[in-house]
């Protein structure tokens, strides 16, 4: 009878999840070779190859997809017998700025919930800096946001960049006023862009004023040009700061600020930026 590993199990299906054993090292606090050996334990005990890894990517092989199910399930299962007989459920407060959340943040929360049920995961959207003030007074465990101002603590997860991006049927006539979609004037983003504007000499207009889904819709729908993140640009945008003269856009970082001490939270937001790391690796990026 083949007797299984949690340990061994959790980093497979990180490797799986991240596609990526160096991701899956970040998650779990450990090295890429622990990682490694893990999965060779695993694969052994198997006597099946679960990975297949070649210097270019990683992925699942036949039979890894078929045992992937079974994996979680017996992740979950263990999880579900150890926090019956833990002490009260466990929380952390995380704080995402809403300008920084993508796609890959939904898909990660639900895999920790099944990983880990004993523990609740409260997030609270927001501008940058109102978490960073929540963080301070210690209404928040943990802050993900970007960071433009001057401030220097926090772990950095990666650079930002940002473009000037609109749909390819947008048109903009010499003379006019540059039609602009951008959040309220609190944000850093768009007061450090159209400064940028008024010091090429170039006029411009807000048409849309609104929260990120709304500036996305009006960025597809052809009604304005936009400063937002290569990252987050929708898909059937492009980056049209060439094509207008427009001034080049700085970047700045995505910061973790955290307090937390369990480790097992730990672990969970663990999980949580090494699916940010890798997400901005597999993103758009500047030319």
């Amino acid at each position: 009878m083949v007797t299984l590993e949690v340990d061994a199990v959790r980093a497979f299906v990180l490797v799986a999840d991240h596609r990526s054993f160096t991701r899956a090292a970040e998650a779990l606090g450990t090295t890429q070779g622990a990682v490694s050996v893990k999965l060779k334990r695993l694969e052994d005990r198997l006597g099946q190859r679960l990975i297949e890894r070649t210097p270019r990517q990683v992925r699942l092989s036949a039979q890894g997809e078929i045992f992937i199910p079974s994996a979680r399930a017996f992740l979950a299962a263990h999880e579900r017998a150890v926090a019956g007989l833990a002490a009260p459920r466990r929380r952390f407060r995380l704080g995402i700025a809403s300008h920084v959340m993508g796609p890959e943040v939904p898909g990660v929360l639900a895999r920790l919930k099944d990983l880990d049920p004993s523990l609740t995961i409260e997030v609270r959207l927001d501008n940058s800096r109102a978490l960073l003030d929540a963080y301070d007074a210690g209404a928040l465990d943990a802050a993900i946001v970007r960071s433009d101002d001057d401030r220097r603590d926090g772990e950095i997860l990666g650079p930002e960049h940002f473009g000037w991006f609109a749909s390819p049927g947008f048109v903009h006539h010499a003379g006019e006023p540059l039609r602009l979609a951008a959040l309220a004037p609190c944000c850093a983003v768009r007061d450090g862009a159209v400064r940028l504007l008024d010091r090429a000499g170039i006029p411009w207009t807000e048409v849309f004023v609104g929260g990120t889904t709304a500036i996305l819709a009006a960025l597809s729908a052809g009604l304005a040009v936009a400063a937002f993140p290569y990252r987050l640009a929708p898909a059937d945008t492009i980056e049209v700061g060439a094509r207008y003269g427009l001034p080049p856009l700085p970047s700045c970082a995505i910061v973790l600020h955290s307090s937390l001490s369990d480790p097992r939270s730990r672990e969970a937001l663990r999980a949580i930026t090494a699916a940010f790391r890798a997400h901005r690796g597999a993103a758009r990026r500047p030319a």
